[in-house]
């Protein structure tokens, strides 16, 4: 705790330093936000039909820039805890103060996390699928420590981040920390290119590599991204990996056609005769179209297949349809 300490004050520092040399004329201001993730959908598997509506989340938030250059926010996430269909759990999901100037920023608090902010970004719907990473826990989307990013130029940044490591939803009780280094490289306009590398240790060492390379104009976005956790959940030698392909085409001003693979496999042990995590090992495929009848609101029907590496297990099929409010 001692270095997030450290951190927090220099980044406090910066801030007043740059509220001191101010000269133009600000007006502060803020902000409520609100988002809603609802669908309603129908499951098949094993010759079983499953059916329900379901509000899988919403954020409530408020948001105030203090100075041009300094900015705080705080989000409650309202989610269902998967322990009953009539419950809903809240967390804090950010609460942060971010300082930015002159390609420099620094966040601190309950921080958005950067090993798949970008792939989130670029897949772009969020609010009927997680990325792959996010999906399957190789990392919190939110979780409480400091980062530190700086834009060299047109082409090239760079971003470190100190975490918790056990996200939003748990609270830190050791001195275990989770410490990440990002690169992102833009070298043509429409071209975006990212390696990320963390690490945390306890017994084992745990350490996650992320890339990712994406491509987008006004007519179309391309995404690849290939993952992997080494020590997954600090177990010696159980290593995860996962690529996921996407795109989205825009068909209309206000209607989109996407679709997304996902792979994900792990290793075999010594003296195994199956992968260690046989039964989550498997593929996804999702292809949809998204509506946008007005600023704020988002309709996507779209269909869902998991088709399982465990020969046990049947393939599971849905369909959906989600819906996004922003406010």
């Amino acid at each position: 705790m001692k270095r997030i300490g450290v951190l927090t004050l220099v980044m406090f520092c910066m801030a007043l330093v740059g509220l001191a040399q101010t000269t133009d004329e600000f007006k502060p201001g803020g902000r409520p936000t609100m988002r809603i993730f609802s669908n309603y959908h129908s499951t098949f598997s094993d010759g079983e039909t499953a059916s329900a509506f379901e509000l899988t989340r919403v954020y409530l938030g408020y948001q105030h820039q203090f100075s041009k250059e300094l900015f705080g926010a705080v989000v409650l996430d309202v989610g269902d805890p998967g322990v009953g269909s009539l419950q809903m759990t809240a967390y804090v999901k950010n609460a942060f103060l971010r300082y930015r100037k002159s390609g420099f920023e620094v966040n601190f608090g309950m921080i958005s996390t950067t090993q798949f902010k970008v792939q989130e970004g670029n897949w772009g719907y969020r609010y009927h699928e997680k990325s792959l990473q996010d999906e399957h826990s190789f990392n919190s989307s939110a979780d409480l420590g400091v980062s530190v990013a700086y834009q060299f130029s047109e082409v090239i940044s760079a971003d470190v981040i100190v975490a918790n490591g056990e996200g939003y939803k748990k609270l830190q009780n050791d001195s275990v920390f989770r410490t990440g280094f990002g690169l992102t490289l833009n070298p043509v306009k429409k071209l975006t290119g990212r390696v990320y590398y963390d690490f945390s240790s306890k017994e084992h060492t745990q350490s996650s590599l992320a890339t990712f390379i994406g491509y987008e104009t006004d007519q179309f976005r391309l995404g690849a991204e290939y993952n992997k956790q080494f020590n997954r959940r600090f177990q010696e030698n159980q290593d995860w990996e996962g690529v996921s392909f996407y795109g989205t085409y825009h068909l209309a001003k206000k209607v989109k056609l996407f679709a997304r693979y996902d792979k994900l496999y792990s290793n075999t042990l010594a003296g195994e005769a199956e992968a260690w995590n046989l039964s989550n090992d498997g593929q996804t495929f999702i292809a949809g179209i998204e509506f946008a009848p007005v600023k704020g609101v988002k309709l996507a029907p779209r269909y869902k297949g998991w088709s399982p590496d465990d020969s046990s297990q049947p393939a599971v099929s849905s369909l959906y349809l989600n819906c996004e409010i922003r406010f």
